[in-house]
């Protein structure tokens, strides 16, 4: 079980996206640095208590269309060997002590759980609430059991998103634009496997939803 400490981040996870967001080959926004708000998401917890993992949307309010980004989050006490491609940068935690922040789908700790809870085998949970589960996720799967065991994830970065392979034949497409819906729950692509949706609040007061990522075959 994760423990959700309410202390200090120096810098803030939002500082941190906004230098690391602009060289994606799938952010939207123009040259200057986005105005992010930390809109919703979800935290899944490692069995081994080692590694936080945060499923993040944050929204680059700089102009009036804002732009809704799906950003998988890994938090470590020390790098992770041969992951230097997926350093997001380094925070001071309160409580914890230096912490080294990952594009989480470069770990393979959060790649597991993201599958285990795409398959029914994991629990997604509240952001910012020890110990409670979030029920506004949804997820779905029609096949086998997934293979996640000794997986090394090689994730590919795209204009349209991010492309994962995984040892069953399967790609994990993540949506890193959301395209939000209001409606409940958002309808995954019809040659999905399975996929992860959820929801956050909108800036009028509305609950949007969207897909958050689908399996496809390869």
């Amino acid at each position: 079980m994760a423990v959700i400490h309410h202390t200090t981040l120096t810098p803030s996870k939002v500082e941190l996206l906004a230098e690391w967001l602009p060289g994606r080959p799938w952010y939207r926004g123009g040259p200057g640095t986005p105005v992010l708000e930390k809109s919703g998401g979800f935290r899944l917890d490692d069995p081994e208590g080692e590694v936080g993992i945060e499923i993040m949307i944050v929204t680059d309010a700089t102009s009036p269309e804002r732009t809704t980004y799906l950003v998988p989050l890994s938090y470590r006490g020390a790098p992770l060997e041969g992951a230097e491609h997926g350093l997001v940068g380094t925070m001071e935690h309160g409580v914890l002590g230096k912490r080294w922040t990952y594009d989480g789908l470069c770990d393979p700790v959060l790649v597991t759980e993201l599958l285990l809870l795409m398959e029914g085998k994991a629990q997604a949970m509240a952001q910012s609430i020890t110990d409670t589960p979030d029920h506004e996720v949804t997820r779905a799967y029609t096949g086998g059991a997934l293979l996640v065991e000794g997986f090394t994830p090689a994730p590919a970065d795209e204009p349209e998103g991010t492309r994962l392979p995984t040892p069953n034949d399967t790609v994990l497409h993540i949506h890193r634009v959301l395209t939000p819906t209001t409606a409940h729950p958002p309808l995954p692509a019809e040659d999905a496997l399975g996929h992860v949706a959820t929801g956050w609040p909108g800036p009028d007061g509305d609950r949007l939803r969207a897909v958050l990522m689908t399996l496809r075959s390869a």
